[in-house]
Formats: C-alpha cells, sequence, structure tokens
C-alpha cells in the first residue's frame, strides 16, 4: 500500500516508472493484499495541494515536443499511426546490476520501453486496447553472471497497439544497433499528413499528402534553456523544469498518475504477450 500511503504525506512529489512497474508485472493490477489502482487514482484527486508529476522525460525532448506539438495543433489530421524506432547500445550498468533481470524491473518493455508506450497513447489521443508482441534475448548478457544467474532482460522486440479510437502504434526496439545514427526515430501519420522527430539529430520532418514529398519540410528543433543534454538530450532538465513550475502555482504536472500506470501497463501486456504467444487485452491487465 504504499502508493496509496504516500498520497497522505509529502505534498509534493515526482515519481519514476518503477513507481508502477513492482506492481504491475505478470499480474493484475491488483496485488496479494489486493491494492486497488482505483484506489491510489482517487485519492490523488482529492489532493488539491498536491502536486504529483511521473517520471517520463521522453515528451520534452525538443524535437518530440515539437511533434507533439504539431499533433496537438492537428498539423496532420487524425492520427492514425504511431511508429517509434528505438535502435540503441546495450542497457547500461546500474547498481547491483538491478536492470538485468526481469523480477527486477518488470521486463525491457516495462523499464525501457514506458517512455515510448507514453508517447504512443499522447499521439494517438486514446486509451489502448489489446497488444501483440514478439521479441527475445538474442544478443546482449549471454556471458554476464551475476549471483550464479544469467539475465533474462530481452534486447529486441516488435510490439503492435490498438487504441480504442482506432489508432495503432508499434514499437521497433534493438539494443544491439550501435551503428545507427539515430537512436530514436518517431513517426506520426493522420489522415492528411505526417510529421517525423530524429533523435538525437534533433530533426523534425512534416508534410501533408497533397503537398508529397516535394514539399516536406524539415526544422532543427533545439530548446536554449538546455545548457547540458546529457543521455537524455536535455529532456530531465526541461522536465524538472516543468515541475518546478507546477510547484509555483505557474502550471501543472504534465504527467499524472494515470498516465504512469497506463504506460506501464502497456509494457505488462507487450511482455505478457511475448510469454504467451498470444495478444492481450489491457483489461487483462489493469
Amino acid at each position: 500500500m504504499f502508493l496509496l500511503r504516500s498520497l497522505y504525506a509529502p505534498q509534493l512529489q515526482i515519481a519514476n516508472r518503477s513507481f508502477f512497474s513492482s506492481f504491475l508485472f505478470g499480474t493484475k493490477l491488483i496485488n496479494s493484499s489486493n491494492f486497488v489502482w482505483n484506489q491510489v487514482l482517487e485519492a490523488a484527486k482529492k489532493r488539491s495541494d498536491m502536486v504529483v508529476q511521473v517520471g517520463l522525460e521522453y515528451r520534452y525532448m525538443p524535437p518530440v515536443a515539437k511533434l507533439i506539438e504539431q499533433v496537438k495543433g492537428r498539423d496532420f489530421g487524425n492520427v492514425k499511426m504511431v511508429a517509434i524506432r528505438e535502435h540503441r547500445f546495450p542497457f547500461l550498468v546500474k547498481v547491483n546490476n538491478w536492470n538485468r533481470f526481469n523480477v527486477n524491473t518488470g521486463g525491457t518493455l516495462v523499464e525501457k520501453c514506458c517512455h515510448f508506450f507514453d508517447l504512443m497513447r499522447l499521439f494517438a489521443g486514446a486509451n489502448p486496447v489489446c497488444v501483440m508482441a514478439s521479441g527475445g534475448m538474442d544478443v546482449n548478457h549471454k556471458d554476464e553472471v551475476y549471483g550464479g544467474k544469467v539475465p533474462d532482460i530481452i534486447d529486441n522486440a516488435y510490439v503492435i497497439i490498438e487504441f480504442d479510437n482506432g489508432c495503432r502504434g508499434m514499437l521497433d526496439l534493438c539494443m544491439f544497433a550501435e551503428g545507427s545514427k539515430n537512436e530514436q526515430e518517431i513517426s506520426v501519420t493522420g489522415d492528411i499528413g505526417k510529421g517525423e522527430a530524429l533523435v538525437p539529430e534533433g530533426i523534425v520532418r512534416s508534410g501533408s499528402r497533397i503537398g508529397g514529398r516535394e514539399h516536406v519540410q524539415t526544422i532543427k528543433a533545439e530548446d536554449e534553456r538546455i545548457k547540458y543534454e546529457g543521455l537524455h538530450h536535455g529532456s530531465s532538465y526541461l522536465e524538472h523544469l516543468t515541475f518546478l513550475s507546477a510547484i509555483r502555482g505557474e502550471g501543472i504536472a504534465a504527467v499524472d498518475l494515470e498516465d504512469g500506470l497506463m504506460a506501464v501497463a502497456m509494457g505488462v501486456a507487450a511482455q505478457l504477450s511475448i510469454q504467451e504467444r498470444r495478444y492481450v487485452t489491457i483489461d487483462e491487465v489493469l
């Protein structure tokens, strides 16, 4: 009941996605103590004096933020498809190698990819209905042993998500792709146009069906507030500025508990889909 208790304690909290994952992985969102997630969401709504923001910082990377702005401005019309590719390096070494085992993280598609599922839901403007995934541990960490155990986290996957407004999302993850120019390539396609965000190039491309390839516009997305990019391209800093504004009453926390809950639930459903080789409905994990 940690989450529920915490809503009756400090007034200011920024919560990482791991805030949710220990309760979500491989089970419904009611644990052995009859923990009910609706209690948490309802308790949070009653605390108007409390500022809670979930740490899903990929929304703040400048090219992604620009793409979000374009989608909200309906530059591409009604969004029908969201495709996200992350081709990158393997997981970094972390404290006590905790990120090498599913039991600690909920799995790669929870610990790593909840950020992308959050973006999909944001771009789609809808909630997920069902998930299908295929993935495996094919290259990384096979020669590592910790406490007599070999890591079990997947290093590549394809995930397809269907949303309740008919939009579809797809994730293409590869964690042995150091030979990529961009780590993330995000594509949002609507019924009248398409936008793309490339990270770390910082490029945003947008075009319309009427204009065609010849009229695709390319801009460099930057944020002058970022002085040091770090591994998340300045997004962690911008995320904390947003949280600070909310604390000061100058704005609202941009990512709430429901956003965090849904992002992690999508990852849990994807992990379960791989494990059981089938479609998984979101109702199964909520």
